[in-house]
């Protein structure tokens, strides 16, 4: 199994334009088995319609995050000021345009997964990302779920071909249990878990991996709904002037390390041997290296230890996590070392760096690479065995 790491080719060709100005290109055979369902593991969804300030109570209506359009792009605010980044907003105007585009609406973003050769797809929140660490946690916990609510509406409509990616209280057991319970009743099947738990209400940082977080953990083992994180939350540590989307990308690319390695060291694992962990945007490449050295940090730190570590770093990964890809050459030629098991092909629709106009190449990169049936697992099967479909 192989494929070219060089391959440019493989990626958009210079002048290839926003995802607003793209549509699908799949025509003919595949490559995959007859009757595969191509299922995009990582696309996401932003919000055109200003849903809190409909959906909350009217005595919270003024507390409310508001949704509007200026200026090319959905924004989310309060009082006119958007909490979005002027980066995050340019990026957000390649892609949502006013006239019902399918990063906000249902119907045209089907039509674009159709014509894009994709059957099935899990949804991430794009804009929504900024209220994850809002300071009023009561408001909070109730956009999320009202988000919640919108999404599975929408999931519903569908007809088995989106799939929203829900939020939830992770910050107070008793709040973990009623919003799971929730997101488990309107059918949504996955929750994004922020890379950085923010602070309590003592403006204190939170610790996933200490022992108060330890009743949040068993109460998303006990709902067996699968934890999912994802790229995007870590601003730059310092500005950058020129060409700061594409810097701010590389530096979001690779997040996961940190949080891998409490799952693993911190006990988060041994102590809930039920969770499943899906990585989603970050790639597959970064996989083989962070066991090897966190295999390399166990053989030399064990003796430090204030925790034993139950097993080897593989038997976490091969037991509990997988990770979603849209093109990685790289990752496809160490996908041996990774897991076919562990491994969910993506678009990314419809952002900048998604297939979105070319995944039928991004798949064939992907039959060429693996053969045919172990493709199918890969751009198929696996999504929908982490989900529990």
């Amino acid at each position: 199994m192989s494929v070219s790491a060089s391959n440019v080719s493989l990626y958009p060709p210079e002048g290839f334009g926003p995802p607003k100005d793209r549509r699908g290109r799949a025509s003919g055979p595949s490559g995959l088995p007859e009757g595969t369902q191509v299922f995009s593991a990582d696309n996401h969804i932003s919000l055109a319609d200003d849903i809190f300030y409909e959906r909350f109570p009217a005595n919270l209506k003024d507390r409310a995050p508001r949704v509007w359009y200026e200026e090319g792009a959905y924004q989310l605010g309060m009082q006119g000021k958007s909490f979005l980044p002027g980066d995050f907003s340019h990026v957000l105007m390649q892609y949502d345009p006013l006239d019902g585009s399918g990063s906000t609406h249902l119907d045209a973003r089907m039509r674009d997964m159709r014509e894009d050769g994709i059957a099935k797809e899990l949804a991430f929140p794009n804009a929504l990302l900024a209220l994850l660490f809002f300071p009023d946690k009561e408001i909070r916990e109730l956009a999320f779920r009202v988000y919640n609510e919108y999404i599975a509406e929408l999931q519903e409509r569908s007809n088995g071909s989106f799939y929203g990616v829900g939020l939830i209280n992770w910050w107070d057991a008793e709040g973990t249990r009623r919003t799971l319970d929730e997101l488990k009743s309107l059918g949504l099947k996955t929750f994004l878990m922020p890379l950085s738990a923010g602070k309590d209400s003592n403006k204190q940082p939170i610790d996933y991996a200490s022992t108060a977080m330890i009743p949040v953990w068993d109460v998303i083992e006990e709902s067996g709904v699968p934890v999912s994180h994802h790229i995007g939350e870590s601003p730059l540590s310092s500005p950058c002037e020129v060409n700061s989307v594409a810097v701010g990308m590389m530096h979001n690319v690779a997040p996961f390390r940190e949080m891998f390695a409490k799952y693993i060291f911190s006990g988060i694992l041994d102590r809930h041997p039920g969770l499943k962990v899906g990585w989603f945007e970050g790639g597959i490449n970064w996989v083989p290296s962070a066991i090897q050295d966190a295999e390399h940090m166990l053989a030399s730190f064990r003796h430090m230890f204030d925790r034993p570590v139950e097993h080897d770093v593989r038997y976490y990964w091969d037991n509990h996590m997988s990770a979603s890809f849209m093109m990685d050459p790289l990752g496809l030629r160490l996908i041996e070392d990774v897991g076919i098991d562990h491994v969910m092909w993506s678009s990314d629709y419809p952002h900048n760096e998604s297939t979105f106009g070319y995944s039928e190449k991004s798949i064939a990169a992907v039959v060429d690479a693996l053969g045919p049936d172990a493709a199918a697992q890969v751009v198929s099967g696996n999504a929908e065995k982490f989900l529990g479909l």
